[in-house]
């Protein structure tokens, strides 16, 4: 089904509840914009921070142990 007939198919359904179940219907609307929003700020805080440098100064540092450091080795 299209968007618009969606659309038509709900508004023609919700014409017929009570006034207190619209409310419920228009509650759940902005609960799913919320949503929708709260998604969009939080891939944008990662593109954010993936392409951030500030970081950078872990990935150069060498490392200060290794394999040979190790008095016993987990079997």
């Amino acid at each position: 089904m299209k968007k618009e007939q969606l659309i038509e198919q709900a508004a023609h359904k919700m014409s017929q509840l009570p006034e207190a179940k619209i409310q419920e219907v228009s509650d759940f609307v902005d609960f799913l914009f919320s949503k929708i929003d709260n998604q969009i700020l939080l891939d944008n805080a990662q593109q954010l921070s993936s392409e951030s440098t500030s970081f950078d100064f872990l990935k150069e540092e060498e490392d200060l142990y290794s394999v040979s450091d190790l008095k016993d080795r987990y079997k």
